[in-house]
């Protein structure tokens, strides 16, 4: 059996939400500071890619839905693979930029009833 894809678009909106709670009240200036708030926004990002990834191989109708699901996942490989290229530039303008409207489309395929995928 299949897992639900609302597991892994539900995954996805949590990581998108933190990412959005750790940023907020920040600037790009304390972003490059804080090592700590740099782990963790991109340790989400590691999660949101992984979790695309995972809906992608399952639930690949679900994940065409999704604007840019292969950057995403591609984001998320760079991050665990190409470590030593982040730039903090690139993760602060992706959590600014991008987050709050791919929140926006999970939450809406997150409201769509059962068996819509």
């Amino acid at each position: 059996m299949r897992p639900d894809p609302k597991k892994y678009l539900h995954d996805m909106r949590e990581a998108c939400l933190r990412v959005q709670e750790y940023t907020a009240p920040r600037t790009l200036a304390e972003y490059r500071g804080d090592s700590l708030l740099r782990s963790a926004v991109e340790r989400q990002f590691q999660i949101l890619g992984e979790a695309l990834a995972q809906l992608s191989r399952r639930h690949p109708d679900v994940a065409e839905r999704i604007p840019d699901h292969r950057g995403i996942i591609n984001f998320r490989n760079v991050l665990v693979h190409g470590y030593d290229a982040v730039e903090d530039e690139v993760v602060w303008g992706l959590a600014q930029g991008r987050v709050p409207p791919l929140i926006e489309v999970l939450e809406t395929l997150l409201a769509e009833p059962e068996g819509s995928d």
